[in-house]
């Protein structure tokens, strides 16, 4: 009953049709509208598993005629015949994740990939008709300003329609943060880091892109990712697999971590989700408030629970006065780099 990669997509079938059932119960039920397969790397699997696992979802739920549906991919795992063969299942859109352009980076966030294969796949993701992504990762231990300038760089001559770029975060009990622990690599600088996200938001507007929420950056504003948006305006998803969060309805669930459990539970017939939690209406609030000050659009003032902090975040140039004078709250560069405290004195 153990998942391999052969029968992953078998335990997945099982859960989409389980999720059919609950949904059909509580009576909700639209068309997909986007589809993400993510976390980790899909692209271990084979095109065709991809290509059934979208098969059933459309069959199941249903998916709207111009879903955005991606893919994310590190570099060493796709080649021309795979990006071909997904986009012929339906795929729209993939996310390179690139993360450094420098291999001492690479190698201290422990990535395979060698950078020269980066353009090569992104080329034949672009010949093959699909729309392209590539995610960045800064401020790893000992990556320098001019590294990160180069990687920046980089992404840019790929020509993507949308670029990520995220700060590292040091997880407890990751190899990274042991070797930090014990001396063998200095701890992430957070001036630095913020040093970087400002170089990144200059050179990633001087070549025509722009944020739309604070760390995706979108070419023109034309393409940003719809997928993510769902999560930062709270609509409601389903995440399949191990490990999986979902949220419908004000509920969060999450699915059992282990891919054995989590395939064993689905060929038994049982639901493969291990916890839950519903959400009070402050908490709902507050995720609301930190969810929406995130994106470019912003959040209304009329809709903030508490308005008398606003007149001392503009003056800390946290909150762009024209945007509030509209009656939005949306962010400037600085209070991208403070967007909790931010989200906290709103609320």
């Amino acid at each position: 009953g153990s998942v391999s990669r052969s029968n992953y997509a078998d335990s997945v079938l099982r859960e989409i049709a389980l999720a059919r059932s609950v949904l059909d119960r509580v009576g909700h039920h639209e068309p997909l509208s986007t589809v993400f397969f993510g976390g980790g790397t899909p692209t271990l699997l084979a095109a065709d598993d991809l290509v059934t696992v979208l098969a059933a979802l459309r069959d199941t739920f249903g998916i709207v005629a111009d879903a955005e549906i991606t893919v994310e991919a590190n570099p060493d795992t796709v080649d021309a015949e795979k990006l071909a063969a997904l986009r012929a299942g339906g795929v729209t859109r993939v996310s390179f994740g690139m993360q450094s352009a420098v291999p001492s980076v690479l190698a201290t966030l422990d990535r395979t990939h060698t950078p020269e294969r980066v353009p090569e796949v992104v080329a034949a993701a672009k010949a093959a008709g699909l729309e392209t992504s590539v995610d960045l990762i800064y401020g790893a231990p000992g990556e320098t300003l001019a590294d990160w300038e180069r990687s920046l760089e980089a992404a840019i001559a790929l020509e993507p329609t949308h670029i990520s770029a995220y700060a590292l975060i040091v997880e407890p009990g990751t190899a990274l943060e042991r070797r930090i622990r014990r001396g063998e690599l200095p701890p992430v600088d957070d001036d630095l880091q913020a040093e970087m996200y400002e170089l990144a938001d200059t050179r990633l507007q001087a070549a025509g892109f722009s944020w739309y929420e604070i760390s995706n950056w979108s070419l023109a504003g034309e393409h940003p990712s719809r997928h993510n948006l769902a999560y930062w305006h709270d609509t409601d998803w389903w995440g399949f697999g191990p490990g999986a969060h979902s949220h419908i309805a004000g509920v969060r669930f999450w699915n059992v971590k282990h891919p054995a459990a989590y395939g064993d539970r689905l060929a038994a017939g049982v639901s493969p989700a291990h916890g839950r939690e519903v959400l009070d209406a402050d908490a709902r609030q507050l995720e609301r408030v930190l969810l929406r000050t995130r994106l470019a659009e912003g959040l209304p003032v009329a809709e903030l629970p508490d308005r008398s902090r606003v007149a001392e975040l503009i003056a800390d140039q946290l909150v762009d006065a024209t945007a509030a004078m509209r009656g939005r709250i949306v962010l400037t560069l600085r209070g991208r780099l403070l967007a909790d405290v931010v989200a906290r004195a709103l609320t």
